[in-house]
């Protein structure tokens, strides 16, 4: 019997400082999320604007009050326009970047991040749809907050693709960290 109280104790004892590292480090780990709000694709001064929404995982690393990541990203939008006939409109967008953070006060960072960004643009007329995938980068700046294992955030984003496509995106999201 006292081997079992003593090699709980140590377990108890070993578990403990991993614990309280996981509550010093609350930007740490791999995440899930899911995104929605407003997005803008332009084009030669014309545009469209609608709600994206999608899902995103990442995994951070937090050094003190620095925060590192990686992420990606698939979303879809509901931007589309309609001029003499053809229709436009905003696809699936995939993103695979970095971020960067620092913890401003307890439970709150703010980041910067960018990376590659693929979308695709579809057009339509009453007898021929076509789409083409454009590639570009994304860069962007949020706010994040922690509540316990959840989190949630509000970013700016912009992206600049081929063809001469930008896109302007201010997103929520709501995700938990593993």
């Amino acid at each position: 019997m006292r081997i079992l109280a003593t090699a709980a104790l140590a377990l108890t004892a070993a578990a403990t400082p991993a614990f309280a590292q996981d509550e010093a480090k609350p930007f740490q780990g791999p995440r899930a999320e899911i995104v929605g709000g407003w997005d803008r694709v332009e084009t030669n001064n014309a545009g469209a604007s609608g709600f994206t929404y999608g899902g995103a995982l990442g995994y951070d690393l937090q050094r003190g009050k620095a925060v590192f990541g990686v992420e990606g990203e698939v979303t879809g939008s509901t931007a589309k326009e309609t001029d003499a006939g053809v229709t436009v409109k905003a696809g699936r967008d995939l993103y695979a970047g970095v971020r960067a953070g620092y913890v401003v006060i307890p439970n709150t960072l703010l980041y910067v991040k960018g990376g590659y960004t693929n979308a695709r643009v579809i057009g339509e007329t009453a007898n021929v749809r076509a789409a083409d995938n454009l590639d570009g980068f994304r860069l962007g700046a949020g706010v994040e907050r922690q509540f316990g294992r959840f989190y949630g955030k509000v970013e700016y984003r912009y992206s600049n693709y081929s063809q001469d496509v930008e896109r302007h995106q201010v997103l929520a999201g709501l995700g938990v960290r593993f």
